[in-house]
């Protein structure tokens, strides 16, 4: 199912003429460094760098080559009129003498084999170079340091297409591959069901975090404990030629770069796309990678907020027809992870683009709650959310953070946003003991408590700000605690160490042995104030704060133990009763 939906997604993107950058059967996307520059005699003009300079780096030129061989172990195989400059060249910096001798030979008769009775002036302008070219004059080349060692084209002097763009070298190559392909093992095709030729090696995917830098296969057979019936590589699951390069294209162009429908959360990299163009394969990514927030900064980010909101809404009233074209359409989900040479399936998911955004929908709904400050994202992504399940005082950038993300759980709460099934078991133990460790209730964790307490325990709907009704006995006592905590701090202004450091943790678990000494230890706080002139209204306020919200509270029956639930409700409480305290400051200023 997974290499028919992406076969099916090449074949749409094929049929575009709107879509730019997607090669045909026989060609690939490969970055490409350097460019030589030749007259029509075979004489090298010059050496044109095609790097493309970003942030002081120098980055390589995505081009579409003829497709490149796939090379195992000491295998000498060369591309057809391009390749790394130890083929074109025969110097690299690296190899010793008589393997890049080996290797340039096989350059010059892969080139005479493909093209070498063909007249055109480019094909044989490349011939003659070849011919000619000695691979100790490689150190003389002006940009040799940089170009060592990486992907080089042909162009002829006074032309801005490449060599292998030319169409009388394209036919040829079309039908040399064709014909390369007609030698292979015949055979029923899983992705099509028609009889033709198997590939024996599909392509390498690149652009999976943390897989070979030089590609890493989705289907392999690479060790005997793999095959049967005496089947060599992938004929052990017979996949068309044409098949295997529509999925391995199609998957290629998902994990390019610049692509819009990918994200990266965990260790996994999630691409997704729809059987037919939508809307929503260009918005995904923000609602699962970057934070959509309300202060935007730029006409291009008003965009897609404007879209999201409009998006989410509309499936949140039931109007998702007026919203997004064809919401029947298939969606598909593919979550990659990197696995030595091979790369694990994390998950597959195919919906409609409706029950998608609808699910999506939910999980925002699930997890509105009353934010700490006003620019803080309105629909957290996923993957700013799975870094709350990493200490925050641990050093690191926020992609080192990523790292260090549980992929089991990474992948499975994804999955419970795209599905709108439960969120995972531990998801909201995690979250306990890291509040717990890092004494830190913030705005993205006390929306993931709310979210686990509303899918995965019933709750129904639990309020996005103070529920000042509420007789929880966790939800009261988190209040409680925000509250002592909030008068310690007005009776001692920087103080350097807070009941949060010392007793957030153990209030929450087993608030008989904490509160009755925390009780005790605000009236000391609350007698400081009133012994301040300028403070002594507010040590009446913080009374009647304590009175209200213990009203509901059997102060000589608290619980020895609060369970996971219970200990998400205090958390909650806390956050909700903590906002409350800073957004009515300005009401009760006066009586500070």
């Amino acid at each position: 199912m997974i290499l028919q939906a992406l076969k099916g997604y090449y074949d749409r993107l094929s049929a575009d003429p709107d879509t730019k950058g997607v090669p045909l059967l026989g060609f690939a996307r490969q970055k490409v460094h350097f460019c030589l520059v030749l007259d029509k005699t075979g004489k090298l003009i010059a050496e044109n760098d095609l790097r493309l300079r970003q942030d002081k780096k120098a980055l390589p030129l995505e081009l579409i080559v003829p497709e490149p061989v796939i090379r195992s172990g000491l295998t000498v195989r060369a591309n057809f009129l391009w390749d790394n400059t130890g083929y074109v060249l025969g110097a690299d910096n690296k190899e010793k003498p008589a393997r890049l001798v080996e290797k340039f030979n096989k350059f010059k008769s892969t080139q005479r084999e493909v093209c070498g009775d063909l007249q055109d002036e480019g094909m044989q302008a490349v011939l003659r170079f070849l011919d000619d070219w000695n691979p100790e004059n490689a150190v003389s080349l002006s940009d040799w340091k940089e170009m060592a060692g990486q992907n080089i084209v042909f162009r002829l002097d006074g032309e801005t297409r490449y060599v292998h763009d030319r169409p009388e070298i394209r036919g040829r190559w079309m039908a040399y591959y064709a014909g390369k392909a007609a030698e292979s093992k015949a055979g029923m095709c899983l992705v099509s069901g028609s009889e033709g030729p198997i590939a024996r090696i599909h392509q390498s995917i690149k652009g999976v975090p943390g897989a070979q830098t030089s590609g890493a296969a989705l289907v392999s057979f690479n060790l005997d404990a793999f095959t049967s019936y005496g089947k060599d590589q992938n004929l052990n699951a017979p996949i068309g030629e044409e098949a295997a390069f529509g999925y391995c294209t199609a998957l290629n162009w998902l994990l390019r770069k610049e692509s819009r429908q990918k994200v990266r959360i965990g260790d996994a990299i999630i691409t997704f796309w729809a059987e037919k163009e939508s809307l929503v394969e260009g918005l995904l990514a923000d609602l699962l990678g970057a934070d959509i927030s309300q202060v935007e900064t730029d006409a291009e980010d008003k965009a897609v907020v404007r879209d999201v909101r409009i998006i989410l809404e509309a499936a949140r009233d039931g109007r998702l027809q007026d919203a997004v074209r064809e919401p029947e359409t298939r969606f598909y989900v593919l979550a990659l992870s990197p696995n030595a040479s091979r790369l694990s399936v994390r998950f597959w998911h195919v919906g409609t683009v409706g029950e998608i955004i609808c699910n999506i929908s939910d999980h925002f709904r699930h997890m509105e709650i009353k934010k700490s400050f006003d620019n803080e994202p309105a629909y957290p992504s996923a993957r700013s959310l799975m870094r709350e399940t990493v200490s925050k005082n641990d050093p690191g950038t926020a992609w080192e953070k990523d790292e260090r993300v549980s992929p089991l759980l990474a992948g499975a709460f994804l999955r419970s946003v795209l599905t709108g099934a439960p969120y995972p078991g531990n998801l909201l133990p995690l979250l306990l003991m890291r509040i717990r460790m890092d004494q830190t209730v913030n705005y993205l964790r006390a929306a993931l408590i709310k979210a686990c307490l509303v899918r995965n325990y019933n709750l129904g709907e639990v309020s996005v700000a103070l529920d000042k009704n509420s007789t929880d006995t966790g939800y009261r006592l988190g209040r409680l605690f925000a509250v002592f905590e909030r008068i310690q701090s007005a009776a001692n202004p920087g103080i350097n160490s807070t009941i949060r450091d010392k007793y957030f943790g153990s209030a929450a678990a087993t608030p008989r042995n904490i509160f009755p000494m925390l009780w005790s230890l605000s009236q000391q706080h609350i007698g400081k104030l009133r012994k301040d002139s300028e403070k002594k209204r507010l040590a009446g306020f913080f009374d009647a704060k304590i009175e209200d919200i213990a009203s509901a509270l059997d102060a000589t029956a608290l619980p020895a133990f609060l369970n996971p639930e219970s200990q998400g409700l205090f958390f909650l409480g806390y956050y909700h009763q903590r906002q409350d305290l800073f957004t009515g400051k300005t009401e009760h200023s006066e009586e500070e």
